[in-house]
């Protein structure tokens, strides 16, 4: 099988599928492969917070141009997979100099499938983009094409419990990311102080209290499979019982600052629909005005980058949230998701650790900054002292 995820993400997706106990695990470009049974994809599925999607490669083949990709296709017998009654969708993803238009060459398989339905049945599947019977995933590498069964359905980032957001909410896998990879211990304190309509505090409790990602979710591509890998309920059943049975109860503070009052309420709104809102608090505040509970932590926070911001007010901004590091959060490690590389320099802090993500189409750094109580000469004295 295949887990896609989030350039940048790879490692950590491939370490929470060996947690997991997948199977012969190999990274790839914004990928990893593995092995594993029926019952681990449904546990895959439900399980891994930085996947995006589940899928299952059936074929290989070559293709050159469309008419060799429309015989390669059609080459395959897809009763196997589905009865013309059922319904299919195709997405493709190109890395390829022969074809560069991805909805042509999704539009061109379906068409090989259907002719090959019309032609034994005299009848053809229907296409159905929201639910279909079985959504096939085309990835087509220089000539090499992977004809894959997605099992996801609708991409993993859609946990379900999410109904309020503002104008850019970032990705939930891309925000459970985030607290991964920031190195939270799930025990103390955890706050986004700009936290927007609340993702990365609601993937932070997810995570820390061992709560599925796909707990919330009703709907699964595999669900629908009924001739390849048919769905076995029973068994879907069983592994969703024993990922509930580890959910744990910690009482870790996790707080969130937001300025706007509507959006603050919209946070809460989606903090209740996860059922975090016994761990997860909010306070409509400034991030200069932040009360700051004592003891260590972790702060994380996807600003505005600037693309809708006048220059001045972006580089205000990041000075700010660097001032507000140093005058409140001594003992914190706080990191910070931008693109804007220029603002980050007004952080006026000399980051300890930058990992490139992409937050949608945009290349950013993850930037830790290590705040010390007092300053760091006096923290290296001190430790050589023993």
């Amino acid at each position: 099988m295949i887990a896609k995820t989030i350039y940048g993400l790879e490692e950590t997706l491939s370490q929470e599928l060996q947690r997991l106990g997948a199977k012969d695990v190999e990274i790839h470009n914004r990928a990893v492969s593995f092995v594993g049974d029926k019952g681990f994809m449904y546990k895959a599925n439900l399980c891994l917070r930085t996947a995006l999607r589940v899928l299952v490669p059936i074929e290989t083949i070559t293709v050159y141009n469309e008419k060799s990709l429309y015989e390669a296709i059609q080459s395959i017998d897809w009763e196997k997979y589905m009865d013309v009654n059922d319904t299919l969708a195709i997405d493709t993803v190109l890395n390829s100099e022969q074809f560069t238009h991805s909805q042509y060459v999704s539009q061109k398989a379906k068409d090989a499938i259907v002719d090959q339905f019309r032609a034994k049945h005299n009848v053809r599947p229907d296409v159905d983009l929201d639910k279909p019977t079985i959504r096939i995933h085309l990835h087509i590498f220089h000539d090499v094409c992977t004809v894959s069964l997605d099992s996801s359905g609708e991409s993993l980032h859609k946990r379900g419990y999410r109904d309020k957001t503002n104008l850019a909410p970032i990705n939930e896998v891309l925000a459970a990311g985030l607290v991964i990879l920031s190195g939270w211990d799930k025990r103390t304190n955890f706050i986004d102080p700009m936290c927007g309509s609340g993702t990365i505090l609601i993937e932070a409790a997810l995570y820390a209290n061992n709560i599925p990602p796909g707990y919330f979710r009703e709907d699964f591509g595999f669900m629908r499979w009924h001739k390849f890998m048919p769905f076995d309920e029973e068994l879907w059943d069983t592994i969703f019982d024993a990922a509930v049975n580890k959910i744990t109860n910690h009482e870790q503070k996790i707080i969130g600052g937001e300025l706007s009052p509507n959006v603050a309420k919209k946070a809460k709104e989606n903090i209740k629909l996860a059922k975090v809102d016994d761990v997860v608090s909010i306070r409509n505040c400034d991030m200069k005005d932040f009360e700051v509970p004592s003891g260590r932590g972790v702060v994380i926070i996807n600003p505005p980058y600037g693309e809708r911001m006048v220059k001045d007010n972006i580089e205000e901004l990041y000075k700010m949230m660097g001032d507000t590091f140093k005058q409140k959060f001594a003992g914190y490690n706080c990191w910070i998701l931008s693109s804007n590389m220029e603002a980050f320099k007004h952080v006026g802090l000399r980051p300890t650790r930058k990992i490139t993500l992409f937050n949608g189409q945009l290349e950013c750094k993850f930037q830790k900054y290590e705040i010390y109580e007092g300053t760091k000469k006096i923290h290296k004295l001190e430790g050589r002292k023993d």
